[in-house]
C-alpha cells in the first residue's frame, strides 16, 4: 500500500531544504511512498545548487507554500521572515493531511527564535499541530524515537518551575495513552509502559519530595485500571538500564531528550502525537552553523520519512 506524505522544509534558512532533497534522492525508486515537498521554491533551487541534486528537484512535486522576501532568504541568518515562512509551510501541510490529500506530514527542523521573533506562539511542532487541528495544545505531546527507544514527553520546552506546577495525573495519563496509540499504530500492538518518576528514585516515598506521590502515582494507577501494563513509577536512570519496555514516559523535557540524543545522535524522529494528523520532524534543530554548505546529513529526516512512511 502506497503511503502518502506531506513534506515541509522546516526553517528555510536553515539545512531543511538541503536535508529535504537528500532525503527525496535516497527514496527514489521507492514506489510505496509518494512525497510531496511544501516550501517556498526559490529556497529549494538554492539547496539544489549547493547539493548538486536539481535533477532531484525537477521531479519532485513541490507546493510553493511559506514565500519569504528574497533578503531575508539567507542560508544561516535567524530572522522573523524565516520563522513565519517555516509555519505557513508546516500549517499547509497539516491541513492538507487534515483535507485527506495525505497519510502524515514530517516537517524540517524549525529555529525556535526565528518564529519568536515572527510573533507566532509556539513551542515546538506540538503546539502547532494542535492549534491547526483545534486541539487543545496540552493535549499533544512529543514521542521521540531513536537509539531503540521510544519516549513521550508529558511536558517539553517550559521551564522546570512552569512543568511542575502544571504536571498532573490526567496530563501524565494523557500523554501516556497517546504513547500507547502511537505505538499501535508503528506496529506495537500491546506496549510494555515504563513511567518515569518526577525526582529522583521516584521521590522514594516522600523522602525526595511529594510530587511523585500526588501525580505520577495516582497516573500509575489509573492506567493499570485501563488495561494498560505500566512499570513504575521509577527513577528514570534504572529503567532505562533495564532496556525491558516498548514505551518510556519522560515528566521533564531532559529526561527524554539526553537518552535518546545520546544513543542516537542527529538520527533521532521526533513525532507529535495526540492529534487527528501524525506528524514527525528531526530530533536535531536546524543547523544554521553549517546551513547552505550542502554538507548536513539526511539520516534523521529519512528515518521520519521511512518510520510514518511504513518503510521500517
Amino acid at each position: 500500500m502506497t503511503r502518502r506524505i506531506a513534506l515541509s522544509v522546516g526553517d528555510p534558512n536553515g539545512i531543511g531544504p538541503e536535508i529535504v532533497l537528500k532525503a527525496l534522492e535516497a527514496l527514489r525508486g521507492e514506489d510505496r511512498l509518494q512525497v510531496a515537498v511544501f516550501g517556498p521554491p526559490p529556497v529549494l533551487e538554492r539547496a539544489a545548487a549547493v547539493t548538486g541534486l536539481q535533477a532531484v528537484l525537477a521531479a519532485a512535486d513541490v507546493r510553493p507554500f511559506g514565500e519569504i522576501p528574497p533578503a531575508s532568504a539567507v542560508p544561516g541568518q535567524v530572522n522573523a521572515d524565516a520563522g513565519a515562512s517555516t509555519v505557513a509551510s508546516a500549517t499547509a501541510a497539516i491541513e492538507a493531511c487534515r483535507a485527506g490529500e495525505f497519510d502524515a506530514v514530517v516537517s524540517g527542523p524549525h529555529h525556535e527564535t526565528a518564529i519568536a521573533q515572527a510573533g507566532i506562539p509556539f513551542s515546538g511542532y506540538p503546539s502547532l499541530l494542535a492549534r491547526v487541528c483545534g486541539e487543545r495544545e496540552g493535549r499533544v505531546f512529543l514521542l521521540l524515537v531513536g537509539g531503540g527507544l521510544r519516549i513521550v514527553h508529558a511536558t517539553l520546552h517550559e521551564s522546570v518551575a512552569t512543568a511542575l506546577a502544571r504536571l498532573t495525573p490526567e496530563l501524565v495519563v494523557a500523554a501516556t495513552m497517546a504513547g500507547v496509540r502511537a505505538c499501535q499504530a508503528l506496529g506495537v500492538a500491546h506496549p510494555g509502559v515504563a513511567l518515569f518518576g518526577i525526582n529522583p528514585h521516584a521521590s522514594e516515598g516522600t523522602l525526595f519530595g511529594p510530587e511523585d506521590q500526588a501525580c505520577t502515582v495516582p497516573a500509575a494507577e489509573r492506567l493499570r485500571s485501563l488495561g494498560i501494563d505500566v512499570t513504575g513509577p521509577q527513577g528514570a536512570d534504572v529503567l532505562l538500564a533495564d532496556r525491558k519496555h516498548d514505551l518510556y514516559v519522560a515528566m521533564l523535557h531532559d529526561q527524554g531528550h539526553i537518552p535518546v540524543k545520546l544513543l542516537a545522535p542527529q538520527a533521532a524522529s521526533a513525532i507529535s502525537i495526540g492529534a487527528d494528523v501524525l506528524l514527525a520532524s528531526t530530533g536535531h534543530g536546524s543547523a544554521m552553523d553549517i546551513a547552505g554548505r550542502g554538507i548536513a546529513r539526511p539520516d534523521a529526516l529519512l528515518r521520519s520519512l521511512r518510520l510514518l512512511g511504513g518503510l521500517t
